[in-house]
């Protein structure tokens, strides 16, 4: 081993012998992350699935997103079209080259125009997938990736957002546990609660303010289960 080297084991192991020392039980930062420790849990989040699924259709509206509800991801592409041509919006979307995405059948609305890839600020609309979405805040979890561009998330105008039943969970420590789950924790997840807003100027607020001013979810009705990963 080199005196480069040597040295710098023993700067990363007085560090992590510091950090061991500051926790109140004794025990490193790994053995308290494996541990799982669970705070307090609010109380409307001890509900069935079906409760939760409109706790968070509840949460998400106060926060002036919108939900339009379908019975089968077959329906995305109405549901999208319909919304967009409600909000007279253009008829162009830049989506996430999601397979699950790309799988659903946007020929049965023609008039469509749906580019996959990253959205360089110039896109109106965008189209991702959530991985999870928790009841407790009506917020989405958004995770970063090839298929799931980060960018697409606050560039365009108007983020739609395709959401599974199954993927609604309570609390947030559910959602993290089924992130941890899933694989390799991924360089960003991002937590979106309703459209972007400000009230910084006279108080007043105003969406649309560092993000979308438009958030619509799909919310896709297919039974209570685990996340597949978004």
């Amino acid at each position: 081993m080199t005196d480069s080297a040597r040295a710098r084991a023993q700067i990363l192991g007085m560090i992590r012998k510091g950090k061991a020392s500051q926790t109140p039980d004794g025990q490193s930062p790994d053995e308290r992350i494996d541990a799982k420790r669970r705070g307090t849990i609010p109380a409307r989040v001890d509900k069935d699935h079906a409760a939760l699924v409109e706790l968070f259709v509840d949460h998400a509206t106060a926060l002036s997103a919108t939900v339009s509800r379908v019975d089968d991801e077959s329906e995305i592409p109405g549901a999208v079209a319909d919304y967009l041509a409600g909000e007279n919006l253009p008829a162009t979307l830049c989506a996430a080259p999601d397979p699950a995405l790309q799988a659903l059948p946007w020929d049965t609305r023609p008039a469509l125009t749906v580019r996959y890839g990253r959205s360089d600020g110039a896109d109106e609309v965008s189209l991702t997938p959530a991985f999870a979405a928790v009841a407790e805040t009506g917020t989405l979890m958004l995770r970063s990736g090839p298929d799931h561009p980060t960018t697409l998330n606050f560039l365009p105008d108007t983020h739609v957002v395709v959401l599974r039943e199954s993927q609604i969970v309570g609390p947030y420590e559910e959602a993290w546990d089924r992130l941890r789950a899933a694989g390799p924790i991924p360089r960003a997840v991002n937590f979106v609660s309703g459209p972007s807003r400000t009230a910084d100027i006279e108080q007043t607020i105003q969406l649309g303010a560092h993000g979308p001013r438009r958030l619509h979810i799909v919310l896709v009705q297919d039974g209570e289960g685990e996340s597949d990963g978004g």
